[in-house]
């Protein structure tokens, strides 16, 4: 059985790739950061998959936490298949550059960059072992370009860097049947993020040019097809999955 470790699996984009992957019969590790109830909730929603599921508590700013969570998916389940690095702080108010503290502009590169290298660390000698092994990032829509980004600088600056350590990843590791792949979202707005493609597919947002919001399904599917087996072909690729919006270019609006 196939082993998922999937951060912030418990909610928005993540909870609907956590529930791909145990559709597809996969076991899975989920991280949370904070949110108790939340996960008690889930655990009555996947009461199904009681057997393949473990909640994991833990930062992933800290490597300690890091390291737990790896060792709990390895001791319970004894692989590691599939890396999502879903979770990625995110500040939404407005800020220059020389208005971030340092404690803001760290936990952005810690938690958007820096966590990636952390789980790598980790995942690779498993996946090495297995001769297997799939590893997902998250950017935003043109960071392969280096584009610049007004209020963003940030995480803008963290998810460039993604980029290129994703590309390495993928030609590290591709001799070991890895690969690395990083996948772009739209503008996926609250309650969208956990919806399907048909709760919105006639729903006109007025801003994506295919004419409705992207959804946590949108997303999901992608993952799942990146995570396939006869999907090696595919590996230091950057993804949009974002309707045909200018993301970045829109929000200096």
């Amino acid at each position: 059985m196939r082993h998922a470790i999937i951060t912030a699996g418990y909610k928005g984009l993540g909870k609907k790739v956590t529930e791909q992957f145990l559709q597809a019969g996969c076991s899975v590790t989920v991280n949370y950061r904070s949110d108790k109830a939340r996960v008690e909730e889930l655990k009555r929603e996947w009461a199904d998959f009681e057997e393949r599921l473990q909640f994991v508590q833990g930062d992933i700013t800290r490597k300690e936490d890091i390291q737990d969570m790896v060792d709990q998916a390895v001791e319970r389940f004894g692989r590691v298949d599939y890396l999502i690095n879903n979770a990625g702080p995110y500040i939404a108010d407005k800020k220059k550059l020389v208005d971030y503290d340092d404690r803001e502009w760290y936990e952005l590169i810690d938690g958007n960059l820096s966590s990636v290298f952390q789980f790598v660390k980790l995942v690779v000698p498993i996946m090495r072992e297995q001769r297997f092994g799939r590893i997902i990032t998250y950017g935003f829509q043109d960071a392969e370009q280096t584009p610049g980004w007004l209020f963003r600088s940030a995480y803008g600056a963290a998810k460039v860097g993604l980029v290129s350590l994703t590309k390495s990843i993928a030609i590290e590791e591709a001799e070991y049947g890895i690969t690395a792949n990083m996948i772009c979202p739209g503008d996926i707005a609250g309650e969208m993020k956990e919806m399907d493609i048909a709760e919105v597919r006639y729903r006109d947002d007025g801003k994506t040019p295919i004419g409705r919001s992207g959804t946590g399904q949108d997303i999901a599917r992608l993952v799942k097809f990146l995570c396939e087996e006869d999907s090696d072909m595919i590996t230091g690729s950057v993804i949009s999955a974002s309707g045909g919006i200018d993301v970045v270019n829109r929000r200096r609006k």
